[in-house]
């Protein structure tokens, strides 16, 4: 699988390390990114980490905007001027500097979640809180477009349901 999937939470050692999860680093192996790129999230207390991939999706939405405008200025300042490049030793573990793990409030446990082409970590209550937030509004979300499951199409009102 190419994509960051699932969830986990390590400590960090006495040098203030941490392991990247062993899935996540086959995919960052794979994607042929050399250490990891990391960036405070942009509208959470969470920091965004990959490789290549996500660089490339990052490239992609910069380039969506004017070259010289205030927008992409902000954004590239915000999504690469506030990045750094960790270099991951050879058991697979990062030191987050102490701007990152201010940004996250990050101290002594760390809670990787996959998001498909990248990957946040975060301070372990503050994802749970995220993430119940999260489970509130995709219920609400499916309720507004009345999908029973997430794996059902929603409906479109006044047609009967029924598919071709």
């Amino acid at each position: 699988m190419d994509r960051f999937v699932s969830n986990f939470t390590n400590r960090l050692d006495a040098k203030g390390r941490v392991s990247i999860p062993a899935s996540f680093r086959a995919v960052l192996v794979r994607d042929g990114f050399e250490g990891l790129y990391v960036h405070p999230a942009l509208d959470t207390p969470a920091l965004d980490a990959g490789g290549n991939a996500l660089l490339a999706e990052i490239d992609g939405l910069l380039s969506t905007l004017s070259p010289y405008s205030e927008e992409r200025d902000h954004l590239s300042t915000a999504l690469l001027g506030t990045s750094e490049v960790l270099k991951v030793d050879t058991e697979g573990r990062v030191i987050l500097t102490d701007t990152l793990r201010d940004h996250a409030g990050i101290a002594d446990h760390v809670t990787f979640v996959g998001h498909g082409q990248k990957f946040q970590m975060w301070k372990p209550e503050l994802f749970r809180t995220h993430l119940e937030e999260a489970r509130v509004k995709v219920r609400e979300l499916k309720r507004a477009l009345g999908v029973a499951t997430l794996g059902n199409a929603p409906r479109v009102p006044g047609s009967s349901g029924a598919r071709e």
